[in-house]
């Protein structure tokens, strides 16, 4: 390098960089054909507006001198950095040395990493494998506890522990035995159901020891069973308690029994039927014997509405109970509290005869009913509970509802009392809804019979009585007596007992027989009025009958309101016939002209006119006797009338038909050509109202 350029070092020891590198021409480079000139004018041309451009431009020579001048100083900037790397030389050196260190551990690093990579992968796929090991081992394991509790249940439900063979051959039976009897009727089923134990060999094994466990248990229980059935047939036992508080505790017993030894099950339930069968029919037929001593005959078939008194009363008639009134016959009275009191308990017979108390057939009816409910709805409900069945009920019931078919074979066609008749009806129709209530339809078909029975033998007795009236011998019934006949005041009651008692039910039927009644009670009453002699007497019989019925019924409440009109209207008709007759008896002459003549013109009638002379004598035996002729009337009224109240009602009617009577006279008086002359015999107008008045005060 010395022999082309020399020695680049300065004598004074540093670097020379010109003589290094040499002059730089810039005008060669210039010139130089890698430069190229062409459109530099029309540049020019376009920038000669612009401010620095234009600068540059008008220096004109300067330019050259100061392009050379930057191109020194960029040399010169050049060679002091060269020379400024230069100077760092050996740090570069130190730098380049430290890098390739630092070269060196990376490398080795990334040799160590390189190793830590592959041995991590390594690691993974031996986790992979573990993992896929525990996956395989927890599925075996969930296996093997699904079988070893399949097994467990298995090997639990088939094996026969020492403790249960010791208890179901040699234990009591008790709540225990019985808790041990349903784990050996689950193991019977166990091994009965399940086709896959029946192919195991452990079931040749145990099955033998099962059936006799089985036989052994059935054969204990079956004795247990039937000891305590008969324990129902002694004298004087509570059957409901004993059923309740004894036989309920082991129904299981029978449950096993029906599943796992059907002919020992049928024998025992043949058993309870036939064991409660005999022991209720007793029951019931010694409760109705105490009963017939309690009974109160109402009524034999002489009892009848139509009937005369002393036919019942003869040398060979039938003896009974005296009675506070005879018409209890047929009257209602407090007979009715026994429909409020329809579910109080049925009598006690023995407390009831030593109280020496007798009672109406529907009162002992009632006990024998509810009797009867509530001992079929225990043993319904029993039945229910420990036999699993409800149609057993029949079966043991057969033999009561033939003690009780018995008795009233017996009691109905002896039965003349139409009241108890329909108290009866009215008390199965009460039952009906307390067992609906209860919800027990075990007794539906026989109450529904009862009912059937009870309504022909009620129809049977009421048309005796309707009988009685329309073949009445009136010569027999007939009393020379205008006071209420005892024939027309047991219609009366008869027909509001049947009223009242119909009053809730609104039955059609009856109501139809009722008006069949009214109608031969009017034919009869009709032929009764015909035997006195005068009308006047006629009257006052039928106002007396009919007003007496109207108080009768009013007693019934408004459900004998079409009956009770009907009597009103005829004691309406009867009244005004009776005010006519009364007062026609004691002013026939004045009834008659003011009839004939009073409504006439006196002055211009067809006939003669009315005179002073032909109505002076009407006048003055008028004012001469008018206040004795009421006092006459009111003595008669008091005696015809056996209600008070109805005669005084009478009393005024005829009082306020007189003063009209007397009105009309006195206003065709006022017509009369010197009719002023008579004005000194008129009685007042206001002294007739005081008369009226005080009559009426005294009601």
């Amino acid at each position: 390098m010395a022999d082309v350029a020399g020695n680049p070092m300065s004598p004074s020891g540093t670097f020379d960089l010109g003589a290094f590198v040499g002059d730089l021409n810039i005008e060669e480079d210039i010139n130089g054909d890698d430069i190229s000139l062409e459109g530099l004018q029309q540049e020019l041309e376009e920038c000669k507006n612009d401010e620095v451009v234009a600068n540059i431009l008008s220096k004109g020579p300067k330019l050259r001198d100061y392009t050379k001048g930057v191109e020194n100083d960029l040399r010169k900037v050049e060679l002091d950095s060269i020379q400024d790397y230069i100077k760092e030389s050996d740090n570069l050196v130190s730098l380049h040395d430290q890098i390739r260190d630092c070269d060196n551990i990376l490398s080795h690093m990334e040799t160590l990493l390189s190793g830590f990579q592959a041995e991590i992968g390594s690691i993974s796929s031996d986790i992979k494998i573990l993992q896929e090991k525990s996956m395989d081992m927890g599925l075996r394991l969930k296996n093997r506890k699904v079988a070893e509790s399949k097994l467990a249940k298995f090997v639990e439900d088939i094996i026969i522990p020492p403790r249960m063979v010791d208890i179901l051959v040699d234990g009591e039976v008790n709540e225990e035995y019985m808790r041990t009897l349903e784990i050996l009727s689950k193991k019977l089923k166990f091994v009965e159901v399940d086709t896959m134990v029946k192919a195991s060999k452990a079931l040749k094994d145990v099955q033998p020891e099962l059936e006799k466990l089985r036989q052994k248990s059935v054969s204990k229980v079956f004795d247990f069973i039937v000891q305590k059935l008969y324990a129902l047939r002694k004298p004087k036992t509570n059957i409901q308690i004993l059923q309740q508080s004894v036989l309920l505790k082991y129904k299981y017993v029978i449950n096993f029994l029906k599943e796992h030894g059907k002919e020992v099950h049928n024998e025992v339930r043949a058993a309870y039927i036939d064991t409660m069968n005999k022991v209720l029919s007793a029951h019931f037929r010694a409760y109705i014997q105490a009963l017939e001593k309690l009974q109160l005959d109402i009524a034999t078939s002489y009892d009848l509405i139509g009937v005369e008194t002393r036919s019942s009363s003869g040398l060979f008639t039938r003896a009974w109970e005296p009675l506070k009134n005879r018409s209890a016959v047929f009257a209602l009275g407090d007979r009715n509290n026994i429909l409020r009191e329809i579910d109080e308990p049925a009598l006690i017979p023995h407390i009831a005869e030593a109280s020496s108390i007798k009672y109406p057939y529907e009162v002992l009816f009632r006990s024998l009913q509810k009797l009867l409910m509530d001992t079929a709805t225990s043993e319904y409900n029993f039945c229910e509970d420990f036999f699993g069945e409800q149609n057993m009920f029949y079966e043991i019931f057969s033999g009561p509802f033939g003690v009780m078919d018995e008795h009233f074979n017996i009691i109905l066609p002896n039965c003349y009392d139409a009241i108890g008749l329909m108290l009866m009806i009215r008390i199965i129709h009460q039952h009906q809804l307390i067992m609906s209530r209860r919800r027990i339809p075990c007794l539906d078909s026989y109450l529904d019979k009862v009912n059937i029975s009870l309504w022909p033998r009620f129809k049977m007795v009421f048309d005796m009585h309707l009988n009685s009236l329309r073949n009445a011998n009136v010569k027999t019934l007939w009393e020379d007596d205008v006071h209420p006949h005892y024939v027309m005041r047991r219609y009366a009651e008869f027909t509001a007992s049947l009223i009242h008692l119909n009053s809730e039910f609104g039955d059609g039927q009856l109501e139809l027989n009722l008006e069949r009644l009214r109608m031969a009670i009017d034919d009869l009453l009709i032929k009764l009025a015909k035997n006195f002699t005068k009308a006047k007497l006629q009257t006052v019989f039928l106002i007396n009958n009919y007003d007496m019925t109207i108080a009768v019924l009013k007693e019934a409440g408004p459900e004998a309101g079409k009956i009770q009109m009907h009597f009103e209207e005829l004691l309406k008709s009867n009244t005004a016939l009776f005010v006519e007759e009364l007062l026609q008896e004691h002013f026939n002459d004045l009834i008659k002209f003011v009839k004939a003549k009073a409504s006439e013109d006196p002055t211009s009638g067809p006939d003669k006119p009315i005179t002073v002379a032909e109505v002076e004598p009407l006048v003055k035996d008028f004012a001469s006797r008018w206040k004795a002729a009421i006092e006459l009337m009111h003595k008669d009224v008091i005696t015809s009338f056996s209600n008070f109240l109805c005669g005084m009602e009478i009393l005024r009617a005829a009082l306020t038909q007189l003063l009209l009577y007397y009105t009309r006279l006195s206003d065709s008086i006022k017509r009369i050509p010197g009719g002023s002359a008579l004005n000194k015999d008129l009685v007042s107008i206001s002294s007739i109202m005081y008369e009226i008045r005080k009559y009426s005060r005294t009601f």
